[in-house]
């Protein structure tokens, strides 16, 4: 890990409630380093230690953590730190979920203020659920406002709910940002949205069928060759560079598909996927088909071990008889190929569903980079990406590494491995 308190390096920011990272990774991309990760799922965080090995993943809820513990964790004595971001678990408040002010899991959000007043960041960004900008929810966002206000930070108004396809991600996912400066600092601005789109099958068609590597039957990763000829895919797999990404280059062999176990479905499945007219959703399953030259539809996470493990529905391909891959909805979600999740399709998805799109966080963090000031720099430094066994742990292994409870994460008891388990509701799962 490099010293934080030399003054000649990059912009410094702290992701709360980080997941797999795909808000720090956008962060990065803008010219940030991520100096701490804070996440309370071990499984999330041996994630993220792995894609991010510079960074500083610290296992814990904000709710025991101070401004102060993570400054020690990190090493950081610097006066300033640039930018704190991320957003709290939004099922309290979710627009397809239960929508109760009186969630307990609300009260995280201020816990995220409580950091923000104690790290005292120069710029602060919040991001969370269209959802919490309709009805009583509104009220709830204003009380977030107000304590913002309360702490030092003039927040950006009106607040604004972007569209991920707008910046260059083939999803239609909509997200609520809330960008905050410190009263001695200019205002960043919220991005505009772009004219640029990109279609499903920019984003899918070079990826090999999964269905064709007996290999990833029991793997999730094989090497094997193939050639991409969008530009999306080409700066995804790392064969193009991108004039705005000011991320670190990462070591990977681009004829590795990984991220890729397959889902054996029945015949029956099958025929149905086949009789499905991509954009529409298939009635016995509900899963939608994706239409090649359209958007894919939003990318849900699912629930976690404490509350049933249900997965999400998948998207079915727009001409494979089968669910996507997690790979495939990582391009569905701007993740480049180097970036690794866990190898079970099921925590694999939850990481993905759970995440901000890279490219929409790096548009909003570029505003936040204009707002300081700074131009971006591109590292020179090439980094190793973390040890494989991060991305195979169970939760008990994940908890151990980070000197946890293996229970911080409520699990419920169960029969079968979660890989092997088929949800009672995705009867398409053979």
């Amino acid at each position: 890990m490099r010293d934080l308190n030399k003054t000649t390096e990059r912009p410094i920011g702290i992701d709360l409630f980080a997941g797999a990272g795909g808000l720090s990774l956008g962060f990065e991309q803008a010219g940030f380093d991520v100096a701490a990760a804070v996440e309370i799922d071990p499984i999330h965080c041996a994630t993220h230690e792995f894609n991010f090995p510079y960074s500083k993943a610290i296992c814990a809820s904000v709710v025991d953590l101070t401004g102060a513990e993570i400054k020690r964790r990190i090493g950081f004595s610097k006066a300033d730190i640039d930018v704190v971001f991320g957003g709290a678990p939004c099922q309290g408040f979710s627009m397809i979920g239960k929508r109760a002010l009186d969630d307990a899991r609300n009260l995280l959000v201020f816990h995220y203020v409580r950091l923000v007043e104690e790290l005292r960041p120069k710029f602060c960004v919040f991001e969370n659920v269209k959802g919490l900008t309709l009805g009583k929810h509104a009220q709830f966002l204003d009380e977030l406002i107000n304590a913002l206000g309360a702490a030092g930070y003039r927040v950006l108004l009106p607040y604004r709910v972007l569209n991920a396809s707008d910046f260059g991600v083939p999803q239609d996912r909509q997200r609520l940002f809330l960008l905050a400066a410190r009263a001695d600092q200019n205002m960043p601005c919220y991005p505009q949205a772009g004219t640029d789109r990109t279609s499903v099958w920019d984003a899918l068609g070079d990826l090999p069928d999964a269905d064709q590597f007996p290999g990833l039957i029991d793997s999730d990763c094989i090497v094997t060759k193939w050639s991409s000829k969008t530009v999306y895919a080409k700066r995804l797999r790392g064969l193009l560079r991108e004039p705005c990404n000011f991320g670190y280059d990462r070591v990977f062999d681009s004829s590795l598909l990984s991220s890729s176990l397959r889902t054996e479905h029945t015949v029956l499945s099958q025929q149905r996927f086949r009789m499905t007219e991509p954009g529409q959703t298939e009635p016995i399953s509900r899963f939608k088909k994706l239409h090649p030259d359209g958007l894919c539809n939003t990318l849900r996470a699912g629930t976690d071990s404490a509350r049933g493990a249900f997965t999400s529905p998948r998207p079915i391909h727009p001409f494979n008889l089968r669910v996507i891959t997690v790979r495939e909805a990582a391009r569905l979600h701007s993740y480049p190929d180097w970036f690794r999740f866990h190898a079970t399709k099921w925590h694999g998805f939850r990481q993905i569903g759970n995440s901000v799109p890279p490219l929409l966080g790096r548009a909003v963090a570029s505003q936040v980079m204009a707002a300081l000031g700074h131009a971006p720099e591109k590292p020179t430094q090439t980094l190793r990406l973390g040890h494989e066994s991060l991305l195979t742990f169970q939760m008990w292994r994940a908890a151990q590494h980070f000197g946890v409870a293996k229970n911080v994460i409520a699990q419920r008891t169960r029969k079968t491995p979660i890989h092997d388990r088929v949800e009672p509701n995705q009867a398409a799962f053979a």
